[in-house]
């Protein structure tokens, strides 16, 4: 299983990119998402990836974060769902929206994205929704996409990774988007609530503040929580 990808990206197309490692290779198949955060050619890149293997094909998918490449996983786990429409899905809402989308019972969020009708999306909010929690506490793992700051990459002689570099202020402030709701929901499970429940209300409060840190999630989840009188 070749679970992560580290090199020079060499090549891009409008679905998948080239990355050389150690001058071998490699195809993988990415989200528009995904591919919008990778780095510029030549330069240094570290990604997460699935292999799906087939009697008939293997083929790689790339993801910048762990928690994208588990909603891959879930979301290919799903009747009638191949990895096109994963990643259409992942490109449309990205991993935060696929999270709130599944923890709120949205399935027309996740309908909006192409190729996924009114009946697959359902089916998919369905079979998921017990798993958002777990994928939502997974929001302070680290981007994999590019260097965080303070990284020192080798990636071959000639490759240029000032652009990473410059890119890497933009991972940080996801990681900790994602971490904040990672903690907030910890922090709803120690005080008693429902995995089910903590994470639909801070999905919701994350939907309402999208730059709020952990302790103002927690404090509008605890409202969207308090009984309504």
């Amino acid at each position: 299983m070749i679970g992560r990808l580290r090199g020079r990206l060499d090549y891009r197309a409008s679905d998948h990119v080239l990355i050389d490692v150690g001058g071998v290779g490699y195809l993988v198949y990415c989200s528009e998402r995904t591919l919008a955060s990778l780095p510029g050619i030549g330069e240094a890149v570290s990604i997460h990836t699935d292999l799906l293997v087939r009697e008939d094909l293997l083929q790689l998918f790339g993801f910048a974060t762990l928690v994208e490449k588990e909603w891959h996983r879930l979301l290919t786990s799903v009747q009638g769902v191949g990895a096109k429409v994963s990643l259409a899905i992942l490109g449309a809402l990205g991993p935060d929206g696929v999270s709130r989308a599944i923890a709120l019972g949205d399935w027309n969020a996740v309908k909006a994205a192409k190729g996924v009708g009114p009946k697959t999306a359902q089916r998919i909010v369905l079979d998921l929704k017990d798993k958002a929690p777990a994928v939502m506490a997974m929001g302070g793992e680290p981007d994999g996409a590019f260097p965080a700051a303070g990284d020192v990459i080798d990636a071959g002689d000639g490759a240029d990774t000032s652009g990473a570099a410059a890119r890497a202020p933009a991972a940080a402030v996801a990681r900790g988007s994602g971490a904040a709701q990672a903690d907030a929901l910890s922090a709803l499970a120690n005080l008693g609530y429902g995995p089910s429940e903590a994470a639909a209300a801070v999905a919701e409060a994350a939907a309402n503040n999208p730059d709020a840190g952990e302790a103002l999630l927690i404090r509008a989840a605890l409202k969207l929580l308090a009984p309504k009188s």
